[in-house]
This record gives C-alpha cells, sequence and structure tokens, in this order.
C-alpha cells in the first residue's frame, strides 16, 4: 500500500517564502486568526492545482459504495444513483456495478467532477445524502516525470484518498505497476 514515508513532498510554502510574518491578531469573533489581504482569489477556486487533472478525466473520481448483499443499502444505493443523475446532469455518472470491479472491495458507482465548483458543490451535498453508504473520493494527478500512470493512480487511491463514511480496504493489485 503507498505510504507517505516513499514519496517526497515540496514545500506548501512556494510562492510565499518572503512573505511578511503572520498576524497573531482575531477576527472579531475571538477565535479565528485575521489573514492577510491577498489581491484576486486564489487560481485554485477556478481550476484543479497542479498535477490534478484539469481536462477529459476529470480531477476527481467520487466512488459510492454499497454493500451487494443488504437490499437495503442496495436500494438507497440505486435511489442516490438516480438522484445524482437528476440533480447533477453535468457529471459523469458511470454505470451501477452490482459487484466488486478493480480494487473496489464490494459494489459501487463512480462520479466524475470536473471544476473546483462541482466538486464543492457535490461532495458538500454528498455529505449530506450518502446516507449509510461509503465514499472514496481520490485525485485523477498527471504522473509526475519518471512516475508511471499506474503509481500514479495506486497513490491517488491511496495515499492522496478522502473518505467519507467508513474507510474500506481496497484491492492494490489491479493498480501496482508490474512493468
Amino acid at each position: 500500500m503507498a505510504t507517505p514515508v516513499i514519496y517526497t513532498y515540496p514545500s506548501p510554502l512556494a510562492g510565499f517564502e518572503n512573505a511578511p510574518p503572520l498576524s497573531t491578531d482575531k477576527q472579531d469573533d475571538g477565535k479565528s486568526l485575521v489573514n492577510p489581504t491577498r489581491a484576486g482569489r486564489s487560481a485554485a477556486y477556478d481550476s484543479f492545482t497542479a498535477p490534478l487533472d484539469n481536462g477529459i478525466r476529470g480531477g476527481f473520481d467520487v466512488h459510492i459504495y454499497y454493500f451487494q448483499n443488504s437490499a437495503e443499502q442496495t436500494k438507497y444505493a440505486r435511489e442516490l444513483w438516480e438522484r445524482i443523475r437528476r440533480e447533477f446532469p453535468e457529471l459523469r455518472v458511470y454505470r451501477f456495478w452490482d459487484r466488486p470491479v478493480g480494487p473496489h472491495p464490494v459494489a459501487m458507482f463512480e462520479v466524475n467532477v470536473f471544476s473546483p465548483a462541482e466538486f464543492g458543490a457535490f461532495v458538500a451535498w454528498l455529505a449530506i445524502w450518502r446516507g449509510p453508504l461509503s465514499v472514496l473520493i481520490h485525485p485523477n494527478t498527471i504522473p509526475a516525470e519518471g512516475e508511471s500512470e499506474a503509481d500514479a493512480q495506486l497513490r491517488d487511491h491511496t495515499q492522496r484518498a478522502i473518505w467519507m463514511g467508513e474507510r474500506l480496504p481496497l484491492d492494490p493489485a489491479p493498480l501496482i505497476s508490474h512493468a
């Protein structure tokens, strides 16, 4: 499984190395801190930050899991799948699988999001409507120089994964590069 120990991480302060110290002043609520002013807003509001894929794959895959042997979960998942297709027709929604596929340990369906606005709207909506189901949200990154597509996918599905509900163990074998 992908572990953070095997990766290197650039400093998140890249581009802000010479910025003045941050204030310790508090907002009117008495708790949160006053942030520095900025000309314009972050570009991350308008497009996914590199190395996320802003192309045809979309920046994130959302896998919504259900236990296929549970009639209640299967019914809820199918109704949620239909609701998503009606509520968010601009998103790419895949077939409703009735069995485990790929690295996914139970039945699921997948949704792709293509912009930060779609991500924010859909994930916030899903936090309320996912019901008893678990959700894996993983980025689709463009492989770094010298990194294989399979290695990037393994890292995206594991080390960079976001979970809602119970975390389910993935089978990494379909994602591991055998080159």
